[in-house]
């Protein structure tokens, strides 16, 4: 089983909450920058492979349009994350940092998923974003994170979000909430933290992929996270 120290490769899943900035939506220019600059900071310090799934939830989010078919809002919504996954990816190459995407929509501006290409690149020396969730309607982005880490090979999922970790209560509305440094795929479903949605957990445990939760926006816990170091909360079996 993965424990925590060193990664040979991760996947990285950035929310687009995280991408909104404090604001939470919209295209927030100065986040893209300091999270490319954590990002290169991490890849330098680190030389662990990064890939990347991008939500689009700063954007737009299917399930949040009213009055449209529900497919349909979904593709909208996986549009939003290739706007994002482009924005990511020239903050990326303004740092010499080469970078390809690949998504799950077929768009002009990125190419198609396709696993043994995505470990071919990110063995020399790329970042590669995944756009367009799974391609599916009804499914989130966490699944969709999930799904290419296995297909990547990756040891770990990062999960970066606005808090610090996972907690046994939501800790903006319970005061006494408590963060949990280590937890159990199984506790997390039973006692429904939050983690990830049920459908990301559960292909998460049952290839013995761990996730670690974390604060994006607490300095210097990206690279952290990313080279192996304590940080978040630690999910596994």
């Amino acid at each position: 089983m993965t424990t925590r120290g060193k990664f040979a490769r991760v996947l990285l899943k950035l929310s687009g909450e995280a991408l909104g900035g404090e604001q939470g939506f919209g295209r927030d220019a100065e986040t893209f920058q300091k999270l490319a600059e954590q990002i290169s900071r991490a890849r330098k310090q680190s030389k662990t492979q990064i890939a990347i799934v991008v939500g689009g939830g700063n954007i737009i989010r299917g399930s949040d349009i009213k009055g449209m078919d529900r497919v349909v809002a979904d593709q909208i919504g996986m549009l939003a994350t290739v706007q994002n996954a482009m924005a990511l990816a020239e903050a990326l190459e303004e740092r010499d940092i080469p970078t390809i995407i690949q998504s799950a929509v077929q768009v002009a501006y990125a190419r198609p998923i396709n696993p043994k290409k995505a470990r071919a690149y990110l063995d020399r020396g790329y970042i590669v974003i995944f756009a367009g969730g799974t391609g599916n309607p009804f499914v989130t982005t966490d699944t969709a994170a999930a799904v290419r880490a296995r297909e990547i090979h990756a040891d770990v999922l990062l999960k970066a979000t606005n808090v610090e970790g996972v907690f046994t209560a939501d800790p903006k509305k319970d005061k006494s909430a408590k963060l949990l440094k280590r937890v159990s795929y199984d506790e997390a479903y039973a006692r429904g933290l939050e983690v990830m949605d049920l459908a990301s957990l559960a292909l998460c445990k049952e290839h013995s992929l761990p996730v670690i939760v974390f604060d994006l926006y607490k300095p210097k816990n990206l690279e952290k996270a990313i080279a192996g170091e304590p940080v978040g909360t630690w999910v596994s079996a």
